[in-house]
């Protein structure tokens, strides 16, 4: 086993504790990286002690490199990365790790450890009943129903983690019907899920935004849950937000840092769109992963023939 080495307590590698890096998508809304920014926030308050850089893959500053660099100048030797996404999709399957070993030759002097996604936790299902409680009342709640939009994706394995995440919220609350529904990428859309709901006979949808922070995707589920409410009078329509930046995403953050740190990480590889054939992802099997190049960061170019793109 390498040595951890101990190289005083400013950079937060005292007892052997490597830096956490927190990566994030980023956003073109600057409310979102701000909130980004918040949480990060709450982590640092919660764990004296510990450094805590927080960056972006593409659109937000500061890129990844620059967070990297800021911990290599404390003094950090080992860090350990964990994506701050619900979800494990391709930006934490496949865009974050190509970073961190683009990193890691960018350091060698560096350790990297990678940690887990959110993933789906029981800490996220009962934020997401206290924002819906927030408007819906108890006495309501028999008689609503609940629409879960998550952002879609391309990979199956994110996907169907939001159609157990919207089972896992029906279970034992009083809601007759939870439903998902995805902004972006893959059907049902925002306006078929509360049309689905409504010939189900719902007279009144609470609308749950399954996003960390603000950005384009969560005003644009915003705004076609009022269109929907606008065009059918006899459904009462209400939006309960998003999770936003709250101190038990920050500890479960923290948790994922822990189990980067000490151990045994499982990636849900059973049905990783990387590693097994699904129906129409049948070229992803094998493909190289491939790191994002932040418009701020050297080394990008668009004639880059590894570039990123998204089909």
């Amino acid at each position: 086993m390498r040595e951890i080495v101990s190289i005083g307590k400013k950079n937060g590698n005292e007892n052997g504790r490597p830096a956490f890096l927190v990566v994030g998508h980023g956003s073109r809304d600057p409310r979102g990286a701000e909130e980004f920014h918040e949480l990060v926030g709450l982590v640092r308050e919660r764990n004296p002690g510990l450094a805590v850089e927080g960056g972006f893959i593409e659109l937000s500053r500061p890129p990844i490199s620059e967070c990297v660099n800021r911990l290599a100048e404390g003094g950090a030797r080992n860090v350990a990365a964990v994506p701050l996404m619900l979800l494990a999709a391709g930006h934490a399957k496949d865009d974050i790790p190509a970073t961190l070993v683009r990193e890691g030759m960018d350091h060698p002097e560096m350790d990297f450890r990678y940690g887990r996604a959110l993933g789906v936790r029981p800490e996220l299902l009962e934020l997401m009943d206290e924002r819906v409680s927030a408007v819906v009342t108890e006495r309501e709640k028999p008689d609503t129903a609940v629409l879960i939009v998550g952002r879609g994706s391309s990979d199956p394995d994110a996907n169907s983690d939001v159609a157990k995440i919207t089972r896992l919220f029906y279970e034992g609350r009083p809601y007759p019907m939870v439903e998902s529904a995805f902004i972006s990428m893959t059907p049902p859309g925002v306006e078929e899920g509360l049309d689905r709901l409504r010939r189900l006979g719902a007279k009144r949808i609470a609308v749950f935004s399954y996003f960390l922070f603000t950005g384009v995707l969560e005003e644009r589920i915003r705004d076609r849950t009022e269109a929907f409410a606008a065009g059918n009078p006899g459904v009462e329509v209400r939006y309960a937000g998003y999770f936003g930046p709250d101190r038990r995403v920050a500890d479960l953050l923290v948790e994922r840092y822990a189990e980067a740190v000490e151990g045994d990480i499982r990636m849900n590889c059973d049905v990783c769109v990387h590693r097994v054939a699904l129906p129409g992802f049948e070229e992803k099997v094998g493909a190289p992963a491939t790191p994002h190049y932040h418009p701020d960061e050297p080394g990008h170019s668009h004639d880059h023939p590894h570039g990123h793109h998204h089909h």
